[in-house]
């Protein structure tokens, strides 16, 4: 099954837990300090990978995480990195931030790697806060937690050339005819339905081309197959746009044109200025060469490039590709996507307090992260915690805000009872 879109959950490592010990040695029966860092947690990185063709792996197992970073010990051993979370991926696949919509990375050639989410860091060992005047300090860090994201991966095929149409024009059929692919071919609406790769030579060049299915009125707005099959015509170069020039199916030739020419340019402006050429396919059947004629005379006239084709017995089928190898090689790959919002770095949100229902929340990245890493079970982390708390201006702004004795403050996944023993 071709398997083009899902939504995941992927979380880096936590950082592992810094160590609280002490060097215990012969003759040295009162040795200082000796409790290492926490590991670092493992990273979350996308790889384009040639051997991965659809996002098939990710349907059915959703949740993703990065090894934990291993905790710190003593004599001042650190804690191992967790092993980083690599998700392979077919090369053209998009990567989204599915909260925010922000596109984290693009990965097109086979290796391109980028990295998604970073771990977290690991806590520091008591041997870090040692100093002339704390010779002996029992606390140590809790190690950063890692970070969640919900990761939307889009598939947008690859190819050079990309074969657009109304169902039963013929692409299918002309895409067998051309190279090694063997797309489904049948006289039913909708007979693709994934698109179809197939790699051509001309003289000695090459050029990949895209069967992408069928589209309809409408499918810019998801009518029919929609939006599941027009994002594989994003990243093509060039576009060969066939139509049924005998209206087999009953449809005017014309008509068919200018409806997908209007789904292509409503679903993105980028893809209404591509280089395009007109197949006319099936000449072979068309019962008066006054039409063929006619149609040709229009496009001509709206200055676009058409050539007559039969996909089924070849005719017109090496001038087509020809012409479609030349407008590869003039027309340069860009980007499909601009990344303007990296990951890598954590945003630093300043400290704000709103009073709710149930008491006082505090938000803040410093001091939020300042709370997971303190061991709340070790009175002297505890301590420090409340200088540092102190410090910052947490007490001051909670009594600004109106804080009593006895409300309930909530800072992360922490809560306490405020007393204010000791007025700044």
């Amino acid at each position: 099954m071709f398997v083009d879109r899902v939504v995941i959950s992927a979380r880096s490592g936590d950082g592992g837990d810094g160590a609280s010990a002490f060097r215990r040695e012969i003759y040295v029966p009162e040795g200082g300090p000796s409790g290492g860092d926490g590991g670092k947690g493992g990273d979350v990185y996308v790889v384009a990978d040639n051997n991965v063709h659809t996002l098939m792996d990710y349907r059915f197992r959703k949740n993703y995480k990065a090894e934990n970073g291993g905790k710190g010990d003593k004599k001042n051993m650190h804690g191992r990195g967790g092993e980083d979370l690599i998700l392979k991926v077919p090369p053209g696949t998009v990567v989204y931030d599915e909260v925010s919509g922000h596109v984290l990375a693009d990965v097109v050639q086979p290796g391109d790697t980028v990295l998604l989410i970073k771990g977290g860091r690991g806590g520091r060992g008591n041997a870090r806060f040692a100093t002339a005047t704390r010779q002996t300090p029992i606390y140590a860090e809790k190690g950063h937690p890692g970070r969640e994201l919900s990761l939307r991966l889009e598939l947008k095929s690859i190819a050079d050339v990309g074969l657009v149409g109304f169902p039963n024009a013929g692409k299918s059929t002309l895409l067998a005819s051309v190279s090694r692919a063997r797309p489904k071919v049948a006289n039913y609406p909708f007979t693709t339905l994934e698109p179809n790769l197939g790699v051509v030579t001309v003289d000695g060049r090459s050029f990949v081309m895209a069967d992408i299915p069928g589209l309809i009125e409408g499918a810019s707005a998801g009518q029919g197959l929609g939006h599941t099959f027009l994002r594989h015509v994003e990243r093509t170069r060039v576009i060969i746009h066939v139509v049924d020039a005998a209206a087999t199916e009953g449809r005017d030739p014309l008509t068919d044109i200018s409806i997908i020419d209007n789904e292509l340019a409503e679903y993105s402006q980028t893809l209404s200025h591509s280089p395009q050429i007109v197949a006319l396919n099936k000449v072979d059947a068309v019962a008066d060469e006054a039409d063929l004629v006619r149609i040709e005379k229009v496009l001509r006239e709206q200055g676009r490039e058409c050539f007559r084709i039969s996909a089924a017995t070849g005719e017109g089928v090496t001038t087509l590709l020809h012409r479609a190898m030349d407008l590869v090689e003039q027309t340069p790959a860009l980007p499909l996507h601009e990344i303007t919002y990296v990951q890598e770095e954590e945003v630093i949100e300043p400290m704000s307090i709103e009073q709710s229902e149930d008491g006082f929340v505090v938000r803040g990245t410093r001091i939020e992260n300042l709370i997971a890493r303190t061991n709340l079970d070790n009175h002297e982390a505890v301590q420090r915690l409340q200088v540092a708390m102190k410090h910052m201006g947490v007490f001051q702004a909670l009594r600004d805000s109106g804080i009593k004795e006895g409300d309930q403050v909530f800072i992360g996944e922490v809560s306490f009872s405020f007393y204010d023993e000791m007025p700044e």
